[in-house]
């Protein structure tokens, strides 16, 4: 979620508003560490810690802080059963910032950078004044909140991380199920690339993380997309997914190619891929038919709910695997 841009704008208008972070969560909380929401004097908010009481109570809170004016940061520990009632059981610390219009230009600056889609962080002194001074640190940690103390000035530092690693997408098809599926995906993890060679058929406005493109030999855009994206093919040729499939199971540097269609169009594909040169192990990654097989309904909207189900899914998967990847990789020894 995009709080910065948020924050600015509220600034503008000469009054002060309350960051809301989940520093830490334990057990079963509404959200994870890192969820956000800014909130005003007046109680109204952006964003969400999870809802119900925790959420209900946070914005109390904070929008109590933001009516004082005056910058001010806390960190308080709540347990959802005996301090709200909640029944998950879990606990969580909550970051209220009080952020004052003093601090417009910096939020600017940070608004600039969340807009540029890729994640970032932070790290300031938590000063007794609780006004905080950001600057930007070149390597993203892994922790999205950090209270740690600096071995050589003994102050605190708070190191956030801020903004979302998108997955590259590249969505080939701006058919009736294509736009149906930017729309699903425009609230989710993903940068989508959207190609198609008529212009015509994309809509004017389109999600914030969506970009349109339109050129004659829409397969060739694979050699620009990173590696790790995914690759699906909705197209309104199956000439055209063959050819996008081939050259994406080719490269072999792709986390997901999947193409619409049925498992007698996945048939035939394997057959025209094999005859192409492609061997069975490269083939047998191709997803086809996309999308959840729980979901029946043929309308595009249905359909394009089950495709993002299912990259939400191998997006988190393969982030879980990344993840745990790095891990083991810390662990090894220098030299092994």
């Amino acid at each position: 979620m995009k709080i910065w841009g948020y924050i600015a704008d509220s600034l503008k208008h000469g009054k002060a508003c309350a960051l809301v972070t989940v520093a830490r969560a334990e057990g079963s909380t509404p959200r994870e560490a890192g969820a956000r929401m800014v909130v005003g004097p007046l109680s109204t908010f952006h964003g969400t810690i999870g809802g119900g009481t925790l959420e209900f109570e946070a914005i109390r809170r904070a929008a109590q802080a933001a009516r004082t004016g005056e910058a001010a940061y806390s960190l308080q520990s709540v347990s959802l059963g005996p301090d709200l009632g909640q029944c998950c059981g879990g606990r969580a610390e909550l970051a209220i910032e009080v952020l004052t219009p003093q601090s417009l230009k910096t939020a600017e600056f940070l608004a600039g950078r969340e807009a540029e889609g890729t994640a970032f962080a932070t790290v300031a002194r938590l000063e007794s004044s609780g006004s905080l001074n950001r600057r930007i640190v070149e390597t993203v940690p892994d922790d999205v909140f950090k209270i740690e103390t600096d071995p050589q000035t003994g102050a605190r530092l708070l190191t956030e991380r801020f903004g979302a690693n998108l997955r590259p997408l590249y969505l080939f098809g701006a058919g009736h199920v294509g736009k149906a599926l930017v729309l699903a995906l425009a609230p989710l993890p993903f940068s989508v690339t959207w190609i198609d060679s008529r212009a015509e058929q994309f809509p004017g406005p389109v999600p914030a993380n969506v970009k349109k493109v339109s050129l004659p030999e829409p397969p060739s855009l694979l050699d620009q997309a990173p590696d790790g994206a995914f690759v699906l093919a909705l197209t309104h040729s199956h000439a055209l997914d063959e050819e996008i499939m081939a050259r994406a199971l080719l490269q072999q540097r792709f986390a997901y190619c999947g193409v619409i269609g049925s498992r007698t169009k996945r048939a035939r594909f394997q057959k025209r891929l094999k005859s192409r040169g492609l061997d069975g192990s490269l083939i047998s990654r191709m997803v086809c038919p996309v999308g959840i097989s729980a979901i029946k309904s043929k309308h595009p909207a249905a359909i394009a709910a089950g495709i993002a189900v299912e990259l939400l899914e191998r997006d988190e998967a393969g982030n879980q695997q990344a993840a745990a990847g790095k891990g083991l990789a810390q662990n090894i020894p220098i030299g092994q």
